[in-house]
């Protein structure tokens, strides 16, 4: 479904010259990944270690069906962003179930529905997109090094093309260049971890290299354990670049900073998702190799670093998406943790914490872009932020610009604010259980050191979180109405299906709302933030289900 849907964008990329229709393809994108997510739902049962694809290259198991269907989910959601308008005319005489079926408002709506956003120009970027999805696919359903490579690369070429594709944006093409050239890098590291594999077990096959991997010690006469371990660790150094691990962490601020919002979204979550669950066999299947050192130490130390450095330098920014990534940083190290450990209670938590993090990321992405649109009726004299780059494609970028925002929008500030306490790990908010769950899984595990560092930098880490909380809710708004727009009335017509005028209406700028689709995706992700707790028994049991197919329960 996802190539043919690549096809059709291409062929119809290449015979369209409006550019205003690339609103129409993510629509089309949209239908195709809700196509894929009933086909997924359909050979989602896979019972025991899965179905080999390809002559071994690919393995379809529950686990990879499970997050196939959670990344066309999440596509989804950030394809809203690009599908739809983000303002409408909200007038509340006008807006009964009838008046919306059946009437039609019309009236000038080229700034005040933002129709020449940038954003909602670029035909090629749901075409990307499908590309990008492809990639993450195919990587959680590897089973062999070149399909690992041919996968992780078909992912990331794409998501530098989506990081670069606002192409008069200097600071875009600035951020995707440097994401284009350490990961460059990392992927060599993949190479290098990738031949030494093949050089040691004379395979690039998975499953042979973790039979080599449960063989007792007696093998050392062919294979040297150290060698093995020592290739792991040089391949996963690649992949903890790309899901900006530290010490491998330092391009993500710049990049998250530069490129436009809306990207950003994308760019911070699936990348993450698919590289994690295949990370998630791997170490299942080569845990107990060579117990004096084995390659999966390496993880947790990372994990060790990303909680400091995440935390530590968090503290000092003052721009909002680099403080998102630091805090990215900061979770990818409780994700690490919890994979790194892997035994059983660990593996529940990192599937669980993986999922929630994803999705709380998610709100608090769209909740910024959201807050750009809502004030568009609002004008703000300070110079700095005048002089913002780019301030088009990211209205805010700082956090003193949320300032006051509460007397602004309060359903937008609170959300925001649940969604930032659900990162700092505040319950009964669904990060707090993903935390408590990892802890106690690193605790049963005698991971007492690192959990005492853990819960540290969380508790320092709650004080950036808090920081914005402040900004919004405890100071006087820096922003005033439009004078132009204070007095002005908009004029607009309501039609019949049949296209004849009813009657004609004015309204005015208060009556310009943040679009249907961008509000219903922050409702309802911020509800099951708050309301985990009532409706955590799906989603727990679905982790431990996995779990127990994983580990032959």
């Amino acid at each position: 479904m996802l190539l043919i849907s690549i096809l059709s964008l291409l062929l119809s990329n290449a015979v369209t010259i409006r550019r205003d229709i690339s609103i129409l393809f993510n629509r089309v994108a949209i239908i195709a990944l809700s196509y894929s997510i009933l086909h997924s739902i359909t050979t989602l049962f896979i019972l025991g270690k899965g179905i080999g694809l390809h002559g071994g290259l690919l393995n379809i198991t529950s686990t990879t069906q499970i997050f196939n269907i959670f990344i066309f989910l999440v596509s989804i959601l950030i394809l809203q962003l690009t599908s739809f308008f983000p303002r409408k005319v909200w007038i509340p005489e006008h807006s009964s179930l009838t008046q919306l079926l059946f009437n039609n408002l019309v009236f000038y709506r080229t700034k005040v529905i933002n129709k020449m956003g940038e954003h909602l120009r670029i035909i090629e970027y749901p075409l990307i997109l499908l590309f990008i999805i492809s990639g993450a696919v195919f990587l959680i359903s590897t089973s062999d090094l070149i399909s690992v490579f041919l996968a992780i690369e078909l992912q990331s070429y794409g998501l530098y093309l989506l990081s670069t594709i606002y192409r008069n944006s200097e600071l875009s093409t600035t951020g995707g260049l440097m994401y284009f050239l350490l990961g460059g890098l990392s992927s060599c590291f993949i190479l290098l971890g990738t031949s030494l594999l093949y050089a040691n077990s004379g395979t690039t096959n998975l499953d042979a290299i973790y039979a080599i991997t449960s063989i007792s010690d007696s093998t050392d006469v062919w294979y040297k354990p150290y060698y093995i371990n020592f290739a792991f660790l040089v391949f996963s150094i690649g992949f903890l670049f790309k899901v900006s691990a530290a010490p491998f962490h330092f391009w993500s601020p710049d990049v998250y900073d530069a490129i436009p919002t809306v990207v950003t979204t994308f760019v911070a979550i699936v990348a993450k998702i698919s590289i994690f669950i295949f990370l998630l066999e791997i170490v299942y299947y080569t845990k107990n190799y060579f117990t004096d050192f084995n390659w999966t130490y390496g993880l947790l130390i990372s994990s060790f670093l990303s909680m400091i450095v995440g935390t530590v330098v968090g503290l000092t920014q003052f721009r909002i998406k680099r403080l998102f990534a630091y805090s990215t940083i900061t979770h990818v190290g409780f994700i690490l943790l919890g994979l790194g450990i892997s035994s059983i209670e660990s593996t529940q938590a990192f599937l669980y914490y993986l999922m929630q993090y994803s999705i709380s990321n998610l709100n608090a992405f769209f909740i910024l872009i959201a807050i750009g649109f809502s004030l568009y009726c609002y004008i703000n004299d300070n110079k700095e932020y005048k002089e913002l780059l780019d301030r088009n494609n990211s209205p805010i970028q700082l956090i003193s610009q949320l300032k006051g925002y509460f007397y602004i929008n309060p359903t937008l500030a609170l959300s925001l604010a649940i969604t930032l306490f659900s990162f700092a790990g505040i319950p009964p908010l669904a990060g707090f259980f993903g935390k408590q769950m990892v802890l106690s899984a690193a605790i049963d595990s005698g991971y007492i050191f690192i959990v005492l560092v853990a819960i540290t930098t969380s508790v320092i880490g709650a004080v950036y979180y808090i920081n914005i909380i402040k900004e919004i809710f405890f100071f006087s708004p820096e922003y005033k109405i439009n004078p132009l727009l204070e007095n002005l009335k908009f004029n607009g017509n309501v039609y019949n299906n049949k296209n004849v005028l009813i009657k004609s209406i004015n309204f005015k700028y208060n009556n310009i709302a943040i679009s249907s689709p961008i509000a219903i995706t922050i409702s309802v992700i911020t509800l099951i933030i708050l309301l985990f707790m009532f409706v955590n028994k799906e989603w727990l049991s679905m982790s431990t289900i996995l779990v127990q197919y994983l580990f032959n329960y």
